[in-house]
């Protein structure tokens, strides 16, 4: 497998060539709320706006348009990647499977099913191997991983050259933080393009394994509580992910669960912005002062949120 920490620029820049017409260019948009801290300013990058509601149309594409994909493709999702992969293959006319956990939202489920995808669901654990295994028996022609792949990390890393040419003098870009190819490809492009800025992933408290990771410098285990942020946490790194993450990613950003619904309160109600649980845990971060002051850009990387659990966080709840 080719190396995952030299993406090229120009690997980036040919990535937002490929997926013209299948992902669009989204707003920067500034967060005016009082919860922001003092001498900080929070900008979103809406990444729920896209086709699918999520960035991963990006990566997903990139990686698709990468390989042949005749006899069709499969992939491992939490739900986003899965939407991603489906709705390309719906463009080109081949089949799509996409492997989920159990505890995929069903909203993402209902959304890969709508665009012809093959679901089948396993518990976490199983999904978590099928990842790492990189095939999962009887589905359809090639496997796609959803995150250590070069054509993936490029696709993501398009975010991070439409943030710059939007703000050149932005100071740090926080992403949620699941298997990683988000904030790694966004942290690979920064260091092409603005190497001053700080990339942090930003990470949920019921599965954060990067935070004590980096601190020991080296991949560890923690345990892993499934909750209604999904698509962000885990219970490890994958293998391939260690290396390119220790050596762009700036740190590793922790909130809770509860901090996040207060997030999506606010983008609800402030920035009248739908984002889910990991579209909202950067924000989380910025709105504590975990990232520090000056101009923070956050990822708000998708929008697929249950409508009770949206529902109950307006009226005031955790879920």
């Amino acid at each position: 497998m080719a190396a995952l920490d030299d993406v090229t620029l120009d690997e980036i820049r040919a990535a937002r060539e490929n997926i013209r017409g299948l992902a669009i260019r989204t707003p920067l948009l500034r967060l005016h709320s009082d919860r922001v801290p003092p001498d900080t300013e929070v900008y979103l990058k809406c990444e729920n706006l896209q086709p699918i509601g999520c960035y991963k149309v990006r990566c997903a594409a990139n990686a698709l348009l990468s390989v042949d994909t005749t006899r069709g493709l499969h992939t491992c999702s939490a739900g986003n990647f899965g939407q991603g992969a489906a709705y390309v293959a719906a463009q080109r006319g081949v089949p799509c499977g996409v492997l989920v956990p159990d505890t995929a939202a069903q909203p993402k489920l209902d959304a890969m099913r709508k665009m012809g995808a093959e679901i089948r669901a396993v518990p976490f654990a199983d999904w978590f191997a099928a990842v790492q295994a990189r095939h999962v028996p009887g589905m359809p022609g090639v496997f796609v991983h959803p995150v250590a792949d070069r054509a993936v990390l490029a696709g993501n890393g398009t975010i991070a050259l439409e943030i710059v040419e939007d703000m050149p003098e932005v100071d740090t870009v926080l992403a949620a933080f699941g298997g990683g190819a988000l904030t790694t490809g966004l942290a690979i492009a920064m260091r092409h393009v603005r190497p001053s800025a700080r990339v942090f992933a930003c990470e949920i408290s019921t599965g954060a394994p990067l935070a004590p990771s980096l601190a020991a410098g080296r991949p560890v285990s923690v345990e892993y509580t499934t909750s209604w942020v999904d698509g962000c946490g885990s219970s490890g790194l994958l293998d391939e992910m260690w290396e390119p993450v220790r050596k762009h990613v700036a740190g590793a950003l922790v909130v809770t669960p509860e901090q996040t619904a207060q997030a999506v309160r606010t983008l609800a109600t402030q920035a009248h912005i739908v984002a889910e649980g990991a579209g909202a845990v950067p924000v989380a971060a910025a709105l504590a002062g975990l990232a520090g002051k000056g101009k923070i850009v956050c990822v708000v990387s998708g929008g697929h949120i249950n409508p009770a659990v949206l529902s109950c966080i307006l009226a005031g709840s955790s879920p």
